[in-house]
């Protein structure tokens, strides 16, 4: 998105809030068509920040377009089960959706530059790549292959690396081990020799009451003391080396989409940032308490060993490597996205991780 261009329709937002039909040059309401849309989300209602989400882009798209544009929205499974989610908007069963594009892999691994690469952005760096690194643009080449335009839609920031029934000290105690896990971090967890399953929200807490998976990770504290997992996995470990970041995305069938007016184009763009930037705040808002709380009912505390830590990089680069000489798609996101990432690195190793660094360990 060009910062211009971003600018002119997050002034629509503004003016939604005084008030649209008193501002000149907009539209009156009864010259606004009404237009209603459903939208499959991939989360159950009980996750309140990333369901949350679709929720609020609902309700701001309607502010917008004075009522006439109502999206209604849907929890995973009510539609459509939380994975299937693309395909329910790729064939028009929906017109849109709210989602983890990683969950998709088994079509293109390159949906999994959308959602987070193992030992990739950060949340603010998965922004800069997304709005001014090329990265929307090369992402809207692969959705159209499915009929779909995307939009980002929320970040949950640095996730945690999951519940484990047992202690993790060092590689050797992964093996044969079932753990939910998706995308290319289930991938590397497998070259690890973990048995790796992908489950939508709602069905991580019952498979790991049940002892069908041993180790299961979901977001981060706030979303996981939700889930209940602490209640039958003791070992809290970080960081989720697999997701620096997560991105969620709307998506939307393009054919829906061409035909929206350009005002309810802008006012569903204005309202999807406004998803994107508030999910990742409140996340942030909410974590520290949230885990002080898991903390207090028994969550044990670990970092991933560091043998661990090492073998998954090594995996992380092998698959990248493998995939890009076989899939022409993810090689050339993969060879633009890899050198922003690494610019990015150079850049933050200079004043974020420097100024984190001391002021996390030393400030009272």
């Amino acid at each position: 998105m060009q910062r211009r261009a971003f600018l002119k329709k997050a002034g629509l937002g503004l003016a939604a809030g005084a008030g649209v039909a008193s501002v000149p040059g907009m539209a009156h309401a009864e010259t606004l068509p009404e237009i209603k849309w459903r939208l499959a989300s991939s989360f159950p209602k009980s996750l309140d920040t990333i369901y949350g989400a679709a929720e609020m882009f609902s309700e701001r798209v309607s502010k917008l377009t004075q009522g006439k544009f109502q999206i209604r929205v849907f929890a995973g499974g009510e539609i459509v089960p939380g994975l299937q989610v693309l395909d329910a908007v790729s064939q028009g069963t929906v017109q849109c959706g709210h989602t983890a594009s990683y969950y998709y892999v088994g079509k293109n691994k390159a949906f999994a530059f959308d959602t987070a690469l193992p030992f990739g952005l950060t949340a603010r760096q998965q922004n800069a790549w997304y709005y001014f690194g090329g990265g929307l643009q090369m992402m809207r080449e692969l959705y159209k292959e499915y009929g779909i335009i995307n939009f980002p839609g929320g970040n949950t920031g640095t996730q945690m690396g999951g519940w484990f029934r047992k202690e993790i000290k060092s590689l050797a105690d992964l093996k044969g081990l079932k753990m939910r896990i998706p995308g290319i971090g289930g991938e590397i967890m497998s070259q690890l020799g973990v048995v790796t399953q992908a489950l939508a929200g709602a069905d991580v807490y019952p498979a790991l009451e049940k002892g069908t998976i041993d180790a299961a990770e979901w977001v981060g504290p706030y979303d996981d003391e939700k889930l209940g997992l602490y209640k039958v996995a003791k070992h809290y470990y970080y960081p989720g080396f697999w997701e620096g970041s997560a991105n969620l995305s709307f998506i939307v069938n393009h054919k829906e989409w061409d035909k929206l007016p350009q005002l309810y184009k802008d006012a569903l763009e204005v309202a999807t940032t406004e998803a994107n930037m508030l999910m990742l705040a409140e996340y942030d808002a909410k974590n520290p308490t949230a885990l002080g709380r898991l903390m207090k009912n028994g969550a044990k505390l670990h970092p991933f060993p560091k043998d661990v830590m090492e073998a998954a990089l090594k995996s992380a680069n092998d698959i990248y490597a493998q995939e890009s000489a076989k899939n022409p798609a993810f090689r050339k996101i993969y060879e633009s996205w890899k050198r922003f990432r690494n610019d990015e690195f150079q850049w933050f190793r200079v004043a974020e991780a420097s100024y984190a660094n001391f002021v996390f360990n030393n400030v009272k």
